[in-house]
């Protein structure tokens, strides 16, 4: 089996861990996400998201730095099992030496503070994917996620259906995105704003990805797309990968809490499929940023995931597509 996954925040876990003083190696540790259960889950390549809380941080830069030096740190110790990929070729190196692959990426475009220069380094750090923003306003745009007033931020509480229809991408953004694409880093709009998703697509040369987002139609929090956007993020030859968070899965009554179940996952995966074709979904955990799911506990269950596919009638080579194919098509076009 081969599982690619656009999305976890395991080095940040690990990272808060270290501060802390708190024991904990990518090798192993009681976590979703470390290298024993990716040997046992199949993986051929992680995404390790550098995930920064804006309001901790004085200087996020000096931040997504430190977490950018555990995450070498650590493939540097397990250099046996795991190397670092930036282009195409490496991960087939990786593959044919029987390794496996990590791909750096940055969750929250604000670390870069607007400033294009700060970008550029991070790209030849090795990240080759940006979120552009989590759930906090910065320099490039807008989350989907409802902001409070001023007079409100005490016992504000969001509405997660309410999608964010007129605040999308800044100037500056839309220089980033230009940017990103002459790199080939990859755009990331999971966490941005409805009216920032259709500034991306409509300035985005290459195909982009919404690396762990499920569908609207199937679950409400604004977190997911729509249909409208699953299609438009098809015909741009890009890919969303199926978030595991219980919340992002099923709706469900107000003051009841979510559940989740690979049968859950299964109906978003039908139904973007349905919506947008075989070649746009893959998988983005989300693991370690999220609530323990009861049925994927963690990454060496996920062999469950792909009999539940199979079970309910999915082909083999749609199988293959979502677990991996998909995203290294893109990432082969758009990372080179």
């Amino acid at each position: 089996m081969n599982i690619v996954d656009m999305h976890c925040d395991t080095i940040s876990e690990l990272y808060k861990r270290k501060k802390e003083g708190a024991p904990g190696s990518l090798r192993e540790n009681g976590l979703h996400m470390d290298l024993g259960k990716m040997k046992k889950g199949g993986y051929l390549l992680q995404n390790f998201a550098l995930f920064l809380h804006l309001p901790s941080f004085d200087n996020p830069l000096d931040g997504v730095l430190e977490m950018a030096d555990l995450y070498y740190e650590e493939l540097e110790k397990n250099a046996d099992l795991i190397r670092p990929v930036t282009c195409w070729e490496d991960i087939e190196s990786n593959r044919s030496e029987g390794r496996m692959s990590a791909m750096l990426t940055v969750e929250e475009g604000g670390v870069c503070m607007g400033n294009p220069a700060f970008l550029r380094t991070l790209y030849r750090l090795g990240v080759r994917m940006l979120t552009l923003t989590w759930n906090f306003p910065n320099e490039l745009g807008w989350p989907n996620l409802e902001q409070p007033g001023e007079k409100d931020k005490k016992d504000f509480v969001p509405d997660f259906r309410k999608a964010n229809n007129s605040q999308g991408l800044t100037e500056t953004g839309f220089a980033f995105v230009e940017e990103m694409d002459r790199l080939g880093m990859i755009i990331d709009v999971s966490h941005l704003s409805d009216a920032g998703f259709y500034d991306v697509a409509r300035a985005a040369k290459k195909p982009f990805v919404a690396s762990h987002s499920n569908a609207r139609a199937v679950c409400g929090w604004c977190r997911n797309l729509d249909d409208d956007m699953i299609r438009l993020l098809a015909q741009k030859g890009g890919v969303m990968g199926l978030n595991y968070c219980p919340a992002f899965l099923t709706d469900v009554a107000e003051g009841e809490c979510a559940h989740g179940t690979i049968a859950a996952i299964v109906e978003h995966a039908k139904h973007i499929v349905n919506v947008g074709g075989s070649d746009c979904l893959g998988l983005g955990s989300d693991f370690d940023g999220i609530k323990t799911h009861e049925e994927l506990p963690d990454a060496s269950y996920i062999p469950l995931l792909a009999d539940a596919f199979a079970k309910a009638g999915f082909t083999n080579t749609q199988i293959d597509k979502i677990l991996f194919e998909n995203v290294l098509r893109l990432y082969r076009e758009v990372i080179g």
